[in-house]
């Protein structure tokens, strides 16, 4: 029998050697970069998507928003809290409308919430070590993978339905897509940087362009083109993100009233009120539309150049900030004469200026700013801590005290690491200590490696390797622990922080599964292991939600639902802390009167007046909300729809709630 002899064209398939370059990677990399950067994704992976569902439904709001997405195809669009589109979020729909199509998929539950806020995660740190990777190299690629992975702000924000999880992973994305670009000033990277910076603004507005300066001074600067080129490329971007970022808003813009929901958090129900006020001078100036902030930076301390180590703040970001700012100075130093061009030059740009600009604006900000915010400093903070490091262990084959300036510098970070543990002194007591003193022997060791004499020996350069690898680890330990810490706990609300100390600010704390309390004012919450079904708190909503005093419990749902009739709305509550705990218990939606803080100028009497005449709307819930509704046990932020409601409403008496009227037949 003649053999039938391969074709010279088709190559010769070896599944060993298929799967050896699977692990392996590239021929012309170390065998050792692919497997690190599977690790840093099964790190992330398995910190942001284990004991996931212990928050149950997270932040309500954004929940129940993600609901109606997946109901109704014009709520995602516009980013409603309801599916009927009496009112949005106060944020543009893009994170919405990526758990919403969850949502829609895989039907509502925590993990379908939740899972892609986690995957968001892992990828922001795939990506990363992708970008830093081409400026760098592995080794600062995968220190800087690690360091943002075991950020406590990422911990938190990654397993949380808040927009910032999006808004980190577009950051990043478009880093590396601008990263690609300065190689030969290619056109076609600039702008998918710039549209991915658009889609960061539909998903959370002004703080989307917070690293254009940066990002058009490398381009400008560093892009291995001529000067035309690169003037031609920045309009490019510029009017790209003008276009990604504002088609949206036009199209909202042009819609008659009567055919858009209220824009949430707005004066005027346009989103240019919502950009330019609440949502964004107002946060950087104070208070500025429904719930700003004063003067004082609400939920984040004063303002001032050390606020991101404030009490608020420091547990999610401050650990490695010090660190991060020396290896900015040693590398812009040791590439002081490299050409305009040079890949770790235009890194130092890239990731300096994010830093820089983001950091400055956070601590000075006089609006609204919550501490979770700074997970967008999380990626620029690694990229830095990995490309100093590295660049100071490189310098070792020049000057031979390099080796022992990394054990310096992970010896003093040790140091400032364990001074802010000392602010939660019964969290870990110990081990800030432990973490100077690995931070000490690592130092010893390299002392001793780098000794001309011995320094060049093949078992003193791994033991000297081994010896840096550990005194990183040290300066790590206490935000890991803090990561670690917050995987374990319940979130809800809209103010969550990592680790230790309060769980959730003005929403409530999370609940669910069984609860052990930890000596230290902390809550510890077991999930319930065999379903995904979302845990229930103390308050009855699921993740936390607060009713604010009014219950909203099984009993008044229940009625609620068998009295709807045709109604649009099942009810009509005080803010969206009641009405989201509602809606994501009926699956029906929910009038939020005054949106999210109570206070938005929306339903008006007329309005509210036309929808009971009309039986869209029958029964309306009272109670403080968030916002206070005009003066507290209010309906909306009108205090004319209080004084008509309790005038023209019976009280409607429903086992174990109070404060629900019916307005059927009201005159």
């Amino acid at each position: 029998m003649t053999a039938i002899s391969r074709p010279a064209f088709m190559p010769r398939l070896r599944p060993e050697s298929a799967l050896r370059s699977l692990i392996r990677g590239n021929t012309d990399e170390a065998t050792w970069v692919r497997p690190a950067f599977v690790g840093v994704l099964a790190l992330a992976a398995v910190l942001y998507i284990w004991n996931l569902t212990v928050s149950g439904y997270a932040n309500t709001y954004y929940s129940a928003a993600s609901l109606a997405a997946s109901q109704s195809w014009s709520a995602w669009f516009f980013g409603s809290f309801d599916a009927s589109n009496f009112i949005t979020v106060d944020k543009p729909p893009l994170s919405t409308m990526v758990m919403g199509l969850s949502v829609r998929t895989f039907g509502l539950s925590s993990w379908s919430v939740l899972l892609p806020e986690a995957l968001m995660g892992v990828a922001t740190v795939g990506v990363l070590f992708l970008a830093v990777k081409r400026s760098f190299g592995p080794a600062a690629a995968t220190i800087a993978a690690i360091v943002t992975a075991l950020t406590p702000a990422a911990a938190l924000i990654f397993r949380f339905n808040n927009p910032d999880a999006l808004l980190t992973l577009l950051f990043v994305f478009s880093a590396w897509a601008l990263l690609r670009s300065l190689e030969n000033g290619s056109y076609r990277w600039m702008a998918l940087a710039a549209a991915c910076i658009g889609l960061a603004f539909l998903t959370k507005y002004l703080q989307a362009y917070l690293v254009l300066p940066g990002y058009a001074l490398v381009f400008g600067f560093s892009a291995n083109t001529t000067l035309r080129r690169r003037i031609v490329g920045l309009l490019v971007a510029f009017a790209t993100v003008l276009v990604v970022s504002g088609w949206w808003v036009v199209i909202v813009e042009l819609l008659p009233a009567g055919s858009k929901p209220f824009i949430g958090g707005s004066t005027t129900g346009s989103p240019l009120d919502l950009i330019f006020g609440y949502d964004g001078l107002g946060r950087i100036f104070g208070n500025s539309g429904p719930g700003g902030g004063g003067g004082g930076g609400g939920f984040s301390g004063e303002v001032g150049p050390l606020r991101l180590f404030n009490d608020q703040l420091f547990g999610e970001i401050a650990w490695l900030i010090p660190l991060a700012i020396v290896c900015l100075v040693v590398g812009l130093f040791r590439r002081r004469w490299a050409h305009r061009t040079d890949p770790a030059f235009a890194g130092y740009l890239l990731w300096g200026s994010w830093f820089v600009v983001t950091a400055i604006v956070f601590s000075y900000m006089s609006g609204v700013i919550h501490s979770y915010y700074a997970v967008a400093l999380a990626p620029a903070i690694g990229a830095l801590v990995g490309a100093g490091l590295v660049d100071l262990w490189g310098s070792r084959y020049r000057i031979w005290l390099g080796g022992i300036a990394v054990g310096v510098v992970c010896l003093g970070s040790a140091w400032f690491t364990s001074t802010l543990l000392d602010r939660t002194p019964n969290f870990d007591p110990g081990l800030g200590t432990f973490a100077i003193v690995l931070a000490g022997l690592a130092l010893l060791a390299l002392v001793a490696t780098s000794v001309p004499a011995v320094a060049d020996r093949v078992a003193v350069k791994r033991i000297a390797v081994a010896a840096a690898g550990v005194g990183i680890c040290a300066t790590l330990l206490a935000p890991a622990a803090y990561a670690l810490d917050t995987t374990g706990i319940a979130y809800g609300g809209g103010d969550p922080h990592p680790g230790p100390g309060s769980t959730s600010g003005f929403g409530g704390g999370g609940g669910g599964g069984g609860q052990a309390a930890l000596g230290d004012g902390r809550v510890l919450v077991f999930p319930n292991i065999p379903g995904v079904v979302p845990n229930v708190g103390n308050g009855g909503s699921p993740g936390g939600g607060s009713d604010a005093g009014t219950s909203s419990g099984s009993a008044l749902n229940d009625y609620l639902v068998a009295n709807r009739g045709s109604a649009t709305w099942i009810v009509a509550a005080n803010g969206s802390q009641q009405a989201g705990s509602i809606e994501l218990e009926t699956g029906l939606p929910v009038m939020a009167m005054g949106g999210f803080t109570g206070s938005d100028p929306t339903p008006t009497l007329a309005q509210f007046k036309g929808y009971i005449a009309s039986g869209k709307l029958r029964f309306i819930l009272s109670g403080s909300g968030f916002g206070g509704g005009g003066g507290g046990g209010g309906f909306g932020g009108d205090s004319a729809i209080t004084s008509w409601v309790t005038s023209n409403c019976k009280v409607a008496n429903v086992s174990g709630s109070s404060g629900l009227y019916d307005c059927a037949g009201a005159a």
